[in-house]
């Protein structure tokens, strides 16, 4: 694939010009599509230019100076990307902090970056910030998109626009002065690490990087104008923010919703071609569709069976660069009409593709929706490279890899195995924080990913685990938990995570939790239908039937590798129990620490391996 790099060396010098010049090259086209009642209504370029423009101005009005940071707590939404369009355009950054956050780290976060100014999607974020306003001397507004207003702390963004265009009366110039003085080097972006012990980091990005990012994601020429993509990611993850950037660099229309349980009812309507996703909503797919089939089963799973085993072989071949023969594309053509012409209508139909990130995907699960004629690309990034760094480009795609790297962007193997990162996108820093900064960040400018990978004869990255997630056990033999955990989830679609734990022990364990919506095909099936969850993962039956699958998984493993015990545990990983990440991954330390005695139980015994 050809990579035009004069987008990249002629890229604008800041976001508030890449989006006043996409403003100015598509004022007519479609930009976004909110949901509203039951249906969805659109927005222009134009439209979208002239509200953020208002949103500006206000800030300005407020007093808001160069860099200086507003925060955005609020879900996604087309009103967050506005207010963040907004905030750059007038030269100012943004602090984004995840809806999910509580009172306390919002306090947190807002008084560490320094914010001045917070958006507020409603009345429970404006009262996270009521709760610690006193420990929060420098925010000086709040603007909500939904809550209540009152006094002269809070306005609503109504009242803000309102001042946007008194500002611009007098000042008609005043936003796109503003926008002139941001350069390449002004802060954009502080994004705190959702870390799985103490305080998160803010990440420094520059205007440079998004910038950056958007003209690379152009130069691969994956995505075009007439695209549509349905965005659901959280946009205070920078796994969403890539992908403002994107647009705002190629101009095609996003349909802007973050209501996870609305995502496949959405999908149905909005018939995106192509949309970007956390491993475990595919994974939930997955479980779903075959969880569901084997509930039916009879002549519909032996239909599905066959399909899937058809959509494998074909996969294989394409994977090799092959065709099909005669007979198997006849099965393949049977198979599709089908069964896979019902799986690709869960997505709307006019998928292209679909783009992975933020966990390692199940090779398996990337194979299986490949075989039914869905290409997920799987990538890689990290917040401190402002996301892009590595992706899959369809048909050029290698499962069980992260694709190769951003057009741009350097990449090193270091003698540990750890991925060492250098190219524009790379962060400048963690705020406030020096020390913890020249330990991430040499003075090369190669970023230390904190990853362990390899890299192919072509280039691909292949990304192993975390390095402070490798398992040592007390035979000196070297585990990769999260390989072993992302087989599990393909092998059985009943698990929503497995936790694989053995450091320093002689044999490795796993806890195990279970979905709560896959297991009701299965509860049905076996006559527990009326039981609770807590009292389900208590029954041999269920227990039996994980067992069956961590042996099939054991069998694809080394002997070192396998699980001798696992536990079931009494509720699934939460985002709000703190387990996981508001980007789906999971909290591994918490998890170990908060049910350290159904661990150590499993070790209580004399078991030698």
């Amino acid at each position: 694939m050809s990579e035009d790099l004069s987008f990249i060396s002629h890229r604008a010098p800041s976001v508030a010009r890449l989006f006043v010049d996409r403003v100015a090259a598509t004022p007519d086209r479609e930009a976004f599509r909110r949901p509203v009642g039951d249906g969805w209504i659109s927005m222009t370029w134009r439209e979208t230019g002239d509200q953020v423009k208002e949103w500006a101005a206000g800030l300005l009005a407020l007093g808001i100076s160069p860099e200086e940071r507003v925060a955005i707590i609020s879900n996604t939404r087309v009103d967050w990307i506005i207010a963040d369009c907004a905030i750059m355009c007038a030269g100012a950054a943004t602090t984004t902090v995840y809806p999910t956050t509580p009172a306390a780290d919002v306090a947190y976060i807002v008084r560490d970056s320094g914010s001045k100014i917070a958006f507020a999607e409603d009345d429970e974020q404006i009262a996270k910030l009521r709760e610690h306003r006193s420990e929060l001397p420098e925010l000086e507004k709040v603007v909500t998109f939904d809550g209540s207003a009152g006094g002269d702390w809070v306005i609503g963004v109504d009242a803000l626009a309102k001042l946007g265009r008194g500002l611009l009366e007098s000042n008609p110039a005043a936003v796109d002065d503003a926008v002139a003085a941001v350069g390449s080097d002004s802060l954009a972006t502080l994004i705190y690490t959702s870390g799985t012990t103490g305080r998160p980091k803010g990440v420094r990005l520059t205007h440079d990087c998004w910038t950056y990012e958007g003209a690379a994601i152009q130069a691969l020429d994956m995505l075009h104008e007439d695209d549509v993509q349905y965005l659901w990611l959280p946009l205070s993850h920078s796994f969403g923010k890539v992908l403002e950037a994107a647009q705002l660099a190629i101009g095609f229309c996003s349909a802007v919703d973050g209501r996870i349980p609305k995502l496949i009812e959405n999908l149905a309507v909005v018939k995106p071609t192509f949309m970007a996703a956390a491993p475990r909503i595919f994974e939930k797919v997955h479980a779903r569709v075959v969880t569901t089939v084997e509930e039916e089963g009879g002549a519909k799973q032996k239909i599905f069976n066959w399909a899937t085993g058809v959509g494998k072989q074909v996969s294989a071949l394409e994977q090799q660069g092959r065709s099909a023969g005669a007979m198997l594309a006849v099965k393949h053509r049977i198979a599709d009409k089908l069964v896979f012409t019902k799986l690709r209508g869960r997505f709307g139909g006019n998928l292209r593709f679909l783009i992975s990130g933020s966990a390692p995907l199940s090779r398996d699960i990337a194979e299986w929706f490949h075989g039914a004629g869905i290409v997920i690309a799987e990538g890689y990034g990290l917040t401190e490279t402002s996301a892009g760094t590595f992706v899959n480009r369809p048909p050029q795609v290698k499962f069980g890899t992260v694709g190769l790297p951003m057009p741009g962007t350097e990449v090193r193997i270091a003698e540990d195995g750890e991925v060492l990162l250098r190219g524009p996108g790379n962060m400048r820093g963690y705020h406030n924080l020096p020390e913890e900064t020249a330990a991430t960040l040499d003075a090369d400018g190669w970023l230390h990913t904190g990853d362990i990978g390899e890299l192919d004869d072509e280039g691909f990255l292949r990304i192993t685990d975390r390095k402070k997630d490798l398992i040592k056990t007390s035979g000196g033999k070297y585990v990769a938990p999260q390989n072993i955990e992302t087989q599990f989830k393909a092998v059985c679609p009943y698990a929503s995570h497995m936790v694989v734990h053995g450091d320093g022990r002689n044999y490795c364990t796993a806890l195990i939790a279970v979905d709560p919506e896959a297991i009701v095909p299965w509860q049905e099936q076996k006559g527990l239908a009326e039981l609770g969850y807590a009292e389900l993962v208590t029954r041999p039956e269920l227990r039996a039937m994980l067992a069956e699958h961590v042996e099939e998984l054991n069998r694809q493993l080394p002997r070192w590798e396998t699980i001798k015990e696992f536990a079931v545990l009494p509720a699934d990983l939460t985002i709000e129990a703190g387990e996981l990440t508001p980007s789906l991954k999971m909290k591994r330390r918490v998890v170990e620490q908060k049910y350290r005695e159904l661990l150590d139980g499993m070790y209580a015994g004399a078991r030698t391996g």
